[in-house]
């Protein structure tokens, strides 16, 4: 099998998580709670995901000059990650995000970016041999619009199949969609990127349909419980939700790029690529946090044979 060699540009974070019996409305206090504090942030959690599935992983991120970064350095390095590319800013503290979760593993997120916001893209463009080494490199929108930009383009400069995880939907309209080889947003996210409202997957091939207008390779709009859905000019692959006890769906779109990175690197199909994020997805669900959910290659491949 080739060896999956994974470059991630994006977030690093502090996760201050409250696990509560149901998520509050508009003014209300939801109190008996109980607090998880671990690392998160969209790109390292891709990062330490993609590393526990099998890949060689590096990362390029910002934190900041305090003691959370440096605990966020600390532990990308324990899992083996690549972290010559994190670096520190004295300019903003650390990412922070406060998440709510309920019973049923449904969640409430707020992040205050930080040094992510700190990370430029000639910062990007300076790890040029990173691009260099990487067989897939994968994104988000958690740092700066134009550092995001750079680093598809570096990407593509490299010749590198390229993963945008469109998540949070920036305000400002976005023009990266021919950089992109693989776009992977959740049914929200495509509803708002094409104002078409995604409620099966009648409305998430159409919209898919919308995004690969615009010039992007492959749209694949997940879908929770509904599976994964993956749509290229002319053709299509679906692949259902593998049914667990889910506890927390924090991280679980981080896993399920992760896969898809991984079995692109690995020179995967699409259908087996499909079902390898899949299967991350559901396992990450089962357990509370962000990265202390995220699955070993073992254990999904244990899913997979079920």
């Amino acid at each position: 099998m080739t060896t999956a060699r994974v470059l991630v540009v994006g977030s690093a974070n502090v996760d201050f998580t409250v696990a509560v019996a149901r998520l509050p409305r508009e003014g209300e206090t939801v109190t008996n709670g109980t607090l998880l504090v671990n690392h998160g942030g969209k790109g390292a959690n891709q990062a330490v995901a993609a590393r526990r599935l099998g890949a060689e992983v590096r990362v390029i991120a910002s934190v900041g000059d305090d003691t959370s970064g440096r605990g966020v350095r600390e532990a990308l390095v324990r899992e083996g990650v690549g972290a010559d590319g994190v670096v520190a800013t004295s300019a903003a503290a650390t990412g922070t995000a406060l998440i709510l979760v309920d019973a049923s593993g449904r969640n409430q997120i707020a992040v205050a970016p930080g040094a992510n916001r700190s990370l430029t893209p000639a910062h990007v463009v300076g790890r040029s041999q990173d691009f260099e080494w990487a067989r897939v490199v994968m994104c988000q929108l958690e740092v700066p619009r134009e550092t995001t930009v750079a680093a598809l383009t570096e990407a593509r400069r490299h010749g590198v199949t390229t993963i945008l995880n469109p998540a949070p939907i920036p305000d400002e309209p976005l023009d990266v969609w021919r950089l992109v080889d693989y776009l992977t947003p959740n049914a929200g996210e495509a509803e708002r990127l094409t104002g078409i409202a995604v409620r099966d997957r009648d409305s998430a091939t159409a919209a898919a349909e919308t995004l690969l207008a615009r010039g992007v390779g492959v749209v694949i709009v997940t879908l929770g419980e509904g599976g994964a859905l993956a749509c290229a000019a002319g053709r299509s692959a679906f692949v259902p939700a593998f049914p667990v006890n889910a506890v927390d769906t924090t991280g679980a779109g981080d896993a399920f790029n992760a896969g898809l990175a991984v079995g692109l690197a690995e020179g995967r199909a699409l259908d087996d690529t499909l079902r390898l994020a899949s299967a991350a997805a559901a396992l990450s669900c089962t357990r509370r946090g962000a990265q202390d959910s995220l699955p070993i290659r073992a254990e999904v491949e244990r899913l997979l044979r079920e």
